[in-house]
């Protein structure tokens, strides 16, 4: 593997989870490929074309001339604009033409892989039109990949890889916009701090400190007064903060200590995924 020392993390996370998403949807029946899963609005049809599709764009390929169905009414932005075309394109496509389409462009991507050789911070493809660094690139596609694996996971009823390799760069994504969500979002109050703590097959505790300007941080210390502590499980964590599920529906999953008011407004902008 020729692949920079500070990308293969990313690559390794990126064929872990995909390999798995092809050996999860290799058997089902063409009934199955329509199944809900929990990705608002998408099947496991659909999540597989958008998976293809960007995998697609990241080699280059040109985007699919087609016009979107006017009935499509969860698509409400440019960006989910931009998202739906790979997948509206593909919603006839048979079982087999979906197994097929994603075992080669899993095979081309993998040889992309292998063979890149360019910085990390080389500027590549990237939604709408903008760039974006080949580390950021890789790192999403990892990203992506993992959230889409549980997706299909728990829609199919097969659980696993709560742990794989991805799962360490979807948390620390994920914690990037922590302090966000807390601070702004929620209006916590200046030189406040609110603890973080998931058990399970992940398990980290992180604080966000709010500063007296009214900006969050967030470090691995604990806390001697926190305003709030949020106790959870990985997979909860992940269908909150990716907009899988709402806190009232896991509610029974969550321990609230501390201010209850903003314990709320944290859960409620909990989803920081688009």
């Amino acid at each position: 593997m020729t692949v920079h020392p500070s990308l293969q993390t990313y690559a390794d996370a990126w064929t872990h989870s995909i390999e798995s998403i092809a050996e999860l949807v290799s058997p089902l029946t063409e009934g199955e490929w329509n199944g809900r899963t929990p990705c608002p609005n998408w099947s496991v049809r659909d999540i597989v074309s958008h998976i293809i599709g960007m995998e697609c764009e990241q080699l280059g390929d040109p985007r699919p001339i087609h016009t979107l169905p006017r009935d499509l009414y969860h698509v409400q932005s440019d960006f989910a604009r931009y998202m739906e075309m790979q997948v509206d394109v593909r919603r006839h496509h048979t079982a087999p033409e979906m197994t097929s389409e994603l075992e080669y462009t899993i095979i081309r991507r993998a040889r992309q892989l292998r063979n890149e050789t360019r910085a990390p911070e080389t500027m590549t493809r990237a939604p709408l039109g903008a760039e974006q660094t080949l580390e950021l690139a890789l790192r999403m596609r990892a990203f992506d990949v993992w959230v889409h694996e549980q997706d299909l996971r728990t829609a199919l009823g097969k659980p696993g890889n709560l742990d794989s390799p991805g799962s360490a760069i979807v948390r620390d994504t994920l914690l990037l916009a922590l302090p966000k969500v807390v601070a702004k979002d929620a209006g916590a109050p200046p030189h406040s701090a609110v603890v973080l703590d998931v058990h399970g097959p992940v398990e980290f505790l992180r604080t966000v400190r709010v500063d007296a300007e009214g900006r969050g941080s967030v470090d691995g210390a604990p806390s001697l007064g926190p305003a709030v502590t949020l106790a959870m499980d990985w997979e909860t964590y992940v269908r909150l903060a990716c907009g899988r599920v709402r806190a009232s529906a896991v509610a029974d999953r969550i321990k609230a200590e501390g201010d209850q008011d903003l314990a709320a407004a944290i859960l409620q902008h909990f989803a920081v995924t688009p």
